[in-house]
């Protein structure tokens, strides 16, 4: 009834986890971007089918996986390798696309992410994804923190999935987020040069979730000090502080990245002028 899809990149760390999360059915796809440790080994091992494809970009990647791989069943699941799928969801999924509309083509669901063992239940500020699409019917685009974009109508399943960045510790979360801000200093510096409209209507009520988050970074990023703005809105507005010392280093590295992207936005400017 429901294949799923993980995308890989010198994961052995985190995979078995996610296999053992995803166990239930019997479609499970390793994409894999020529991992160099014992990503292929494990996934063969526990009977996913691999392919691999030289990573070319984050969307492309995952669009390349979702048009070119044989799925078994109608439905995709989409997985990080430091993701997992509770037991209690995976009857709640089973039940919703049994269920699901000739029009529905995707659906939404909320993530847990982790810092340790803490769920950072009040520092995280997008805990909506969609992760389970019809099989053809969805594409990514934007390079930088991927839009999924479905064809039909996308409803919402109640319950968690959980995602766990910081496994592999502070310095590889600092590393991504390095290369991540690289990214979206590009892509605000190239809106910037495209004159984008950010609407503040579009930021607040908007019913596409992807979008509205859109509109909300576009105009964010106009504003001065951001990085604090982040940190105080992170720390007391969404109260990260109920989280304990996870929420607050949350926050914190959260604001550092935002500063990264300042920096290199800067950076960018300087060397256009």
């Amino acid at each position: 009834m429901i294949s799923i899809l993980i995308l890989t990149k010198n994961e052995e760390q985190d995979l078995p986890g996610c296999l053992e999360s995803v166990s239930w059915t019997d479609d499970i796809h390793v994409f894999d971007s020529y991992s160099e440790d014992q990503t292929v080994a494990i996934a063969n091992k526990a009977g996913a089918k691999v392919t691999q494809r030289v990573f070319d970009g984050y969307a492309s990647q995952r669009n390349a996986s979702l048009q070119t791989l044989d799925f078994k069943y109608p439905w995709i699941f989409i997985l990080d390798a430091d993701e997992r799928i509770p037991e209690n969801l995976i009857s709640v999924i089973k039940d919703k696309v049994s269920k699901a509309e000739e029009n529905t083509d995707g659906f939404r669901i909320r993530r847990r992410d982790y810092l340790g063992n803490t769920w950072l239940k009040y520092s995280q500020i997008s805990p909506f994804y969609i992760r389970l699409v019809r099989n053809g019917k969805a594409k990514y685009h934007r390079e930088i923190n991927e839009v999924l974009l479905v064809e039909g109508k996308v409803e919402e399943i109640q319950g968690y999935f959980d995602h766990y960045p910081f496994s592999k510790g502070y310095s590889h979360w600092l590393e991504k987020h390095n290369s991540y801000s690289t990214m979206e200093a590009k892509r605000w510096f190239e809106e910037q040069k495209g004159d984008e409209k950010f609407l503040l209507k579009k930021a607040i009520f908007n019913k596409d979730f992807s979008d509205m988050r859109y509109h909300q970074k576009g105009i964010f990023y106009k504003l001065p000090g951001r990085p604090l703005i982040k940190w105080l809105y992170m720390v007391i507005i969404r109260r990260a502080f109920l989280d304990g010392s996870a929420g607050i280093t949350y926050a914190t590295l959260q604001s550092i990245y935002e500063y990264f992207i300042v920096l290199k936005s800067r950076e960018l400017l300087k060397q256009k002028k």
